[in-house]
């Protein structure tokens, strides 16, 4: 049974509904608000759902603020997680927002549809609001399955997330390639042989920097990496190229790394080639797609592709198809 009461301020002033819902055999459910239709709204559906047995504890979800939540969520999820300062920072990008002082079971689609629309005038790109999303959407699943919140929904459900580009397609052409590793060996050899590495495996620049010589086998012609971008090991086997130039690097440490850059040390000297280079618009992730490119164009299959370059999902390769069309048509000759 419901009931409704008046909340006045110290002057008498009426400012506010409480209601109250008593049914035996649940826990009393208090809630305050505005108008007395607002809170008979509110009693009708909570008796509803507890006459027909679906009834759920929304008390904590109700108190807890999205921005409390995404503390709890910093101090007891983040740390397992492989990218921790990046989800720091948007974090508390979430944290900085209005929608931070709202109780977690009031957010709906529609709020999370506005901070969108924000996200998208501060010139976010769709990428990256969909990375801000991916940590609320977790936020609310985590606080329904571990944190005892069962009633919880999740209002980054119900939304529709920016659409993503079209991927990148850039590769070498004509003489670019030459004139890089030229300017890179002009710069530092070492720059030389990440480069080359990078167009002959589909390594990532973090797991080509992240090497250990006590995981490189230039004689069976493998690099074991332990640790990868997906969170699961993978083992790369090289071209005869790629072996030739890791076998004739110097080993400073039998079993430390391979090489010394650090990853904003690489970015600085990576900057400096292009230039020298006369090269634009070229990212080092672009050697990844012009070695994966590579990769089909000397028959290798989607399957095979995959496990050299770690490429999660073979959707992910759909795009590369493409470049066999030549040899497609000569099957059918």
């Amino acid at each position: 049974m419901a009931g409704f009461y008046e909340q006045r301020d110290r002057d008498g002033n009426l400012i506010g509904w409480q209601a109250k819902v008593r049914r035996k055999g649940y826990p009393t459910q208090t809630k305050v608000f505005r108008s007395k239709r607002e809170a008979q709204q509110w009693a009708a559906v909570i008796e509803s759902e507890m006459a027909r047995g679906v009834w759920k504890d929304r008390s904590e979800a109700e108190s807890t603020t999205l921005g409390e939540a995404m503390a709890r969520y910093a101090q007891e999820i983040t740390p397992g997680k492989k990218e921790q300062k990046s989800e720091i920072a948007r974090i508390r990008q979430w944290q900085e927002r209005p929608i931070a002082s709202r109780s977690l079971a009031s957010i709906r689609g529609k709020d999370v549809a506005a901070v969108i629309r924000d996200m998208e005038a501060e010139g976010k790109s769709p990428n990256t609001i969909r990375l801000h999303l991916a940590v609320l959407s977790h936020l609310f699943k985590v606080a329904r399955t571990e944190w005892g919140m069962d009633g919880l929904s999740n209002p980054v459900e119900l939304v529709r997330k920016p659409k993503l580009p079209q991927g990148r397609e850039r590769r070498l052409v004509d003489d670019e390639e030459t004139r890089l590793l030229e300017a890179c060996q002009k710069g530092n050899p070492e720059l030389a042989a990440i480069v080359q590495i990078a167009i002959e495996t589909g390594m990532r620049q973090g797991e080509i920097l992240g090497m250990t010589w006590n995981n490189v086998s230039v004689t069976k012609r493998q690099v074991f990496l332990p640790d990868t971008k997906n969170g699961t090991s993978r083992t790369v086997p090289l071209s005869l190229k790629a072996a030739t130039i890791l076998g004739g690097l110097p080993r400073k440490d039998a079993g430390g790394p391979v090489f010394s850059y650090t990853g904003g040390g690489m970015r600085a000297s990576w900057a400096k080639a292009l230039k020298r280079a006369g090269i634009e618009g070229l990212t080092f992730h672009d050697l990844r797609h012009e070695a994966t490119s590579r990769l089909f164009e000397k028959g290798l299959n989607p399957m095979q592709v995959a496990a050299i370059t770690g490429h999660k999902t073979l959707q992910m390769l759909k795009r590369y198809t493409h470049l066999r069309a030549e040899d497609l048509v000569k099957l059918l000759d």
